[in-house]
């Protein structure tokens, strides 16, 4: 993020407190997109030649899970997820497969020019020993049980192992990423070597071939499964990070969690890993948001620092995404209270105490009414006041398997979008 961009953010943040709504029919004018490319697709044992052993024809994909201004314009960084992954039912049970257990999740540099896509850059996370780490799941009973492609065969753990969901860079030659799994915070090196993974406390993860620090709120590590920390942010101002769990914690339980619309936002000082601020945050309620979705289809996927204390954060659905202004400073902060502790009752996911106020929010971007725009959006990057990029994750084409275990792709390609808004965001 360069300087005057900052600077423009903080600008902005002085002349006003609130953000402008988002362009109506009354004004005439409507966000509207100014390209669309489709990123490369090779397939993942050509994409990762020294790791991937058998592909079974599965593509690269999952790209859109985090998206972030790069060295040069029109260049971004994009991070995958664990890898191909689905949940088909075995016998009645839902079983979460990884059709290629052994592929890194991976850093990618994508360019931008004459609208089309190349993947200029991808460098796959690591140990510290340089050993590529997978995307199985850490922990038996924290996390889902690992299957093979066909659902049959329990594959093994891994406490290597990251669901990595957002990135942006540390302005140093590194990166910060979120993680599904503990759910985490990670640095990394620009040759993808983990240099610390921040998790809950007492989560006791062992074994790992990196340094893991217990830093996070114990509380995280009640998140729902597959809805761990999905968006990430950089306040260079505060030299802070934001972090937005995806969805409610399931806190005292899942069915609490399913049926919650209280999400959680986390501030980390960037030089030790350490929080600094907890906010709770409304989201939307399922039915006006999208009518075919219910609450616990609702979830935060990506979010932008507009100024301290100030954030764009984007809410969705698989079929429908909003951006929403979101003011942290007259809020309460949780940090280390009693909605930090599990034994509190109430929890703050079943009933929001009158004491608590959430963050302050307001739309300013309804990406659903944009034609053209595809499912899934995850990915969302403000390159300046009027514009964005965003990027979907297609789940790397994920569809059915033959007989033989060789993908049937979906056919879903991944894709960025550079969008021009109908008023400045600040």
């Amino acid at each position: 993020m360069s300087r005057s961009f900052i600077a423009m953010l903080a600008v902005g943040a002085a002349l006003a407190t609130t953000v402008a709504a988002p362009a109506d029919a009354a004004s005439g004018r409507q966000p509207r997109v100014l390209s669309d490319v489709t990123l490369p697709a090779p397939d993942l044992a050509a994409f990762e030649p020294d790791i991937v052993k058998d592909s079974r024809g599965v593509k690269l994909g999952g790209l859109g899970s985090g998206l972030f201004p790069a060295r040069r314009a029109g260049e971004y960084w994009m991070v995958t997820d664990r890898g191909p992954n689905g949940e088909p039912k075995v016998n009645g049970e839902k079983r979460r497969t990884f059709p290629v257990p052994e592929f890194a999740p991976a850093i990618v540099r994508v360019a931008v020019r004459h609208d089309t896509a190349r993947i200029v850059e991808s460098i796959p996370l690591k140990t510290s020993d340089g050993t590529p780490i997978t995307g199985l799941p850490n922990q038996s009973g924290h996390d889902e049980i690992p299957y093979t492609w066909d659902g049959l065969t329990q594959l093994p753990y891994d406490p290597n192992g990251l669901d990595t969901e957002d990135i942006v860079t540390d302005g140093r030659g590194g990166f910060w990423l979120v993680d599904e799994y503990s759910p985490s915070l990670l640095h990394v090196a620009g040759d993808g070597r983990v240099l610390a993974r921040y998790v809950p406390k007492g989560l006791k993860l062992t074994g790992a071939g990196y340094p893991v620090h217990e830093t996070l709120p114990a509380i995280l590590a009640t998140r729902q499964q597959n809805r761990g920390i999905e968006a990430l942010g950089v306040s260079p101002a505060e030299r802070a990070l934001y972090l937005a769990v995806q969805s409610p914690l399931a806190n005292p339980d899942k069915k609490t969690g399913k049926a919650s619309s209280t999400a959680r936002i986390l501030r980390v000082d960037l030089r030790t890993g350490r929080p600094t601020g907890e906010w709770a945050y409304t989201m939307e309620n399922a039915a006006g948001f999208d009518p075919a979705a219910e609450q616990g289809d609702m979830k935060i996927s990506a979010l932008n620092v507009l100024s301290p204390g100030r954030l764009l954060l984007q809410e969705r659905t698989d079929a429908v995404a909003r951006l929403y202004t979101v003011d942290l400073r007259r809020a309460t902060n949780l940090l280390g209270g009693p909605h930090d502790d599990p034994a509190t009752t109430p929890s703050l996911e079943a009933s929001l105490p009158s004491d608590v106020t959430v963050a302050a929010k307001a739309l300013a971007v309804d990406l659903a009414a944009i034609p053209g725009l595809p499912g899934k959006i995850e990915g969302v990057a403000l390159l300046d006041p009027v514009t964005l990029a965003v990027a979907n994750d297609n789940d790397f084409g994920l569809g059915t398997f033959d007989a033989d275990g060789r993908l049937v792709d979906s056919g879903v390609t991944s894709r960025i979008l550079t969008i021009r808004l109908a008023k400045p965001l600040f």
